[in-house]
């Protein structure tokens, strides 16, 4: 399979994390703000990678595999 132009998969990764943090960041922010900043870099990071690779960036690929190509 052809790599898709490195601007391509930035855009697909930022329309993937961005609503992805927005939407950690609402439903459990308020239970995690008063751990220090490196504990809650490391729940919001151990909840959003696994989503985004195993979840997110699978179901963008194939949404946007034509225009990934093009």
């Amino acid at each position: 399979m052809k790599q898709p132009p490195k601007w391509k998969f930035a855009v697909m990764v930022w329309i993937a994390i961005y609503p992805s943090i927005t939407l950690v960041s609402l439903l459990i922010g308020d239970c995690i703000k008063s751990f220090p900043l490196p504990v809650r870099t490391l729940i919001m990071t151990g909840i959003l990678v696994p989503l985004m690779v195993f979840v997110l960036l699978p179901l963008l690929r194939k949404l946007l595999g034509n225009w990934l190509t093009k």
